[in-house]
């Protein structure tokens, strides 16, 4: 057992390690969840979370795979992110044993069925919350509504055993598994090349009137085609048509998605009315 002298005379010492490099543990944990709610701004749903109020930053994976439980479900699966390894954990289990019973014939009682979906690379979803703790940061997880169904869970990035991560560390953990995705003005267009800016697409201010008159009408490039919308298109297709909306009005069965100059209407995720 240590003395009392001696447990005072260690916490005054670490303290003035602290203080001598300007920083609290609390400072560094709010320092840390500043930084996270900056780079990956938090989105606001309404109360039964069936919409968005506020839109943050859209969320692109990076890794195989989570599992989120539709919002009808009063449990968050949680999912961890340790050593470079995204894991499922005892919800990917349940998941499984679901499924399994199915298969067989025999499904599990009614009350531990869940509605779940799998994300892999490549798929999108909202940040509606950020929590550091102690051994870790944890994010929670908010989908766009696959047929008529949204899904949400927990992503705690486990820090190592007995050390706790620099906040450009933890930044580039968490960098490994989300990617934000960028405004559409950093969008490239309908064909996948990047858009030029303005100024690079107007002709130089000095050429000669005699260049521009030689030149054959027929070799001016085409413009490129519209964004272009049609009946039966899913969600997925129009957000990667025209990015993400502005206002999601959820009716039930039917949803609004209302862009600048646009509104979409879907009935059970597909496409039925644009104007």
């Amino acid at each position: 057992m240590y003395s009392r002298p001696a447990i005072i005379k260690f916490s005054v010492a670490a303290a003035l390690v602290f203080a001598s490099l300007g920083i609290t543990p609390r400072s560094s944990a709010q320092g840390l969840q500043q930084q996270l709610e900056s780079t990956y701004a938090l989105t606001k749903p309404t109360d039964d979370k069936s919409d968005i109020v506020t839109a943050g930053a859209v969320l692109i994976l990076q890794k195989d795979k989570i599992i989120m439980y539709a919002i009808s479900n009063q449990v968050l699966p949680q999912n961890t992110y340790k050593a470079g390894k995204l894991s499922e954990g005892a919800f990917g289990v349940h998941d499984n044993v679901q499924k399994f019973g199915s298969f067989i014939g025999h499904p599990p009682p009614s009350q531990a069925q869940t509605q779940s979906r799998h994300f892999v690379t490549g798929e999108k979803f909202w940040v509606t919350n950020i929590a550091t703790q102690s051994d870790g940061v944890v994010f929670t997880l908010f989908s766009d509504p696959y047929n008529d169904v949204r899904y949400q869970c927990t992503l705690k990035f486990v820090y190592p055993k007995g050390s706790t991560p620099s906040t450009d560390d933890v930044l580039k953990t968490v960098a490994e598994v989300f990617k934000v995705q960028q405004d559409d003005s950093a969008k490239s267009d309908d064909k996948g090349n990047q858009q030029q800016p303005a100024a690079a697409q107007a002709p130089a201010a000095d050429a000669a009137p005699a260049a521009a008159d030689a030149a054959p009408a027929a070799d001016a490039a085409p413009a490129a085609p519209p964004a272009t919308v049609g009946i039966g298109q899913s969600t997925d297709e129009v957000i990667a048509i025209l990015g993400q909306p502005e206002k999601i009005l959820n009716l039930g069965a039917k949803q609004i998605y209302v862009y600048k100059d646009l509104k979409v209407t879907f009935v059970k995720g597909k496409v039925t009315d644009a104007q």
